[in-house]
């Protein structure tokens, strides 16, 4: 069974680089991702189109190339999270976090029992087809799966001490447009209550060990984000990468 990673290296303090990952329904794409120099990408099931079945399978090819696929759920709910699992995601991120006891919950769906209350549902490709027992299987899962959350409004920047001394986070990854919008900035990213709000909540991650992260729109966005100590760090998206690459090679062949 192979380890998270993503996980172990942020553990130990590394950047880890990742992307939205929303639209297009091809699993080659955690392949060519892997390729580009990517560590992770969150399958979007709050704001994309995915099933179940395309998560499936761009989580095994995925795994293959060790490359990590986590699912940001639509809602924060047994069923999402659970199901997620076991299509084989690598972690969850759950989005719009606000209370402590709702997120000590959810972590909990995250893993088997003792560490947890997940169902058991683990099937041969999940462990590459070896044979393990079953307390083997359950302690390797609980070890290995990555839990996210997302702060994004000004209610969780005030909370963000009590809702990262929730155990068994490991990173957060602030959504930045929903942020601006709560703080009554609206797209304004730069704006220094988004900055005092950015540097709270990374702040309140050292305190309490937790990996500081954001999601960010362009190269620019996300070196400013890694110079200030970001270390889960997301850049665009997958639709966001093809639509630029082909408006620039358009550009250049009809200029002139």
């Amino acid at each position: 069974m192979r380890a998270n990673a993503v996980r172990q290296a942020l553990k130990a303090g590394q950047l880890q680089l990742g992307l939205n990952f929303g639209q297009l329904r091809s699993a080659e794409l955690p392949r060519l991702l892997a390729a580009a120099g990517f560590h992770w990408a969150f399958l979007d099931l709050e704001h994309g189109h995915f099933d179940f079945g395309i998560v499936n399978d761009i989580c095994r090819v995925a795994h293959l190339v060790d490359f990590c696929p986590l699912v940001r759920v639509a809602d924060i709910q047994y069923s999402l999270v659970a199901r997620a699992l076991d299509c084989g995601a690598g972690g969850i991120v759950f989005p719009r976090m606000e209370d402590p006891k709702l997120l000590e919950t959810a972590l909990s769906w995250t893993r088997f029992p003792p560490a947890g209350v997940r169902g058991y549902g683990l099937m041969a490709p999940h462990t590459d087809y070896e044979p393990h027992t079953f307390s083997g299987m359950i302690e390797h899962v609980n070890s290995n799966v990555l839990t996210v959350l997302q702060i994004e409004s000004r209610r969780a920047v005030e909370a963000c001490d009590e809702i990262l001394s929730v155990p068994g986070i490991d990173a957060v990854m602030i959504g930045p447009a929903d942020l601006s919008i709560s703080m009554g900035v609206p797209g304004e990213l730069q704006h220094p209550l988004m900055l005092d709000a950015i540097e709270t909540i990374r702040l309140s991650c050292e305190r309490h060990g937790v990996t500081p992260g954001i999601q960010t729109r362009s190269v620019p966005q996300a070196r400013h984000w890694k110079e200030r100590g970001m270390r889960f760090l997301g850049c665009g998206s997958e639709i966001g990468f093809l639509f630029e690459k082909a408006k620039e090679t358009a550009g250049a062949l009809l200029a002139g």
